[in-house]
């Protein structure tokens, strides 16, 4: 073999050795104990040393629990000014001082109101939020859906729909609604 040759074989081998991941063969420490041990390696430990602060940390201030009786009441408060009163304005700022944007209920109404205001880009992200901190969420599938027929995306309601009977059937209230609605011919006024 010639010596670049040799070289080029050489350069492979090690590339290949790089990039080809190592053999996973489970370490089990020795002991006495009776369980057999797991085939499953315990989760990695983070052994890099965490920056000491000398300073005290202070406790985040507790968040209102979808449990706690106080966010329930300003829940319903806050449900009573968008559906009893029609101030979406003031609906968002009760839902925004619950600070439980993380909340599916919560954000979901945020988004409602965001919409029912006109501000469809808003309204979209706090739908979007909802299903990101519950998939299930229907109303948020209904009620995002309304925002899509809104917005002239009627294929992309239709799947909303599709969602929702995955979720809880085709004899939901949600399904039933929204169905409703794209059966109404584009720029038919939606009522809801």
């Amino acid at each position: 073999m010639t010596k670049s040759a040799l070289k080029l074989a050489t350069l492979a081998l090690f590339s290949m050795a790089l990039v080809a991941p190592p053999p996973f063969v489970p370490a089990f420490a020795a002991g006495g104990g009776s369980d057999p041990p797991s085939a499953t390696p315990p989760p990695p430990t983070d052994t890099r040393s965490a920056p000491k602060s000398t300073k005290a940390k202070k406790k985040a201030p507790k968040q209102s629990s979808v449990n706690d009786d106080a966010f329930r009441q300003a829940y319903r408060a806050a449900h009573a000014t968008i559906y009893q009163r029609n101030d979406y304005a003031g609906a968002i700022a009760q839902l925004k001082a619950l600070g439980r944007d993380d909340n599916a209920d919560v954000a979901n109404l945020i988004g409602y109101s965001y919409r029912k205001l006109g501000d469809y880009r808003l309204s979209q992200t706090w739908y979007e939020r909802a299903l990101k901190a519950d998939p299930n969420h229907v109303l948020t599938w209904q009620y995002y859906g309304l925002w899509q027929i809104e917005q002239g995306n009627r294929d992309q309601a239709s799947y909303h729909l599709t969602r929702i009977a995955a979720i809880c059937g085709t004899g939901c209230e949600e399904y039933r609604s929204l169905a409703a609605a794209l059966e109404k011919p584009p720029g038919t006024g939606l009522v809801y």
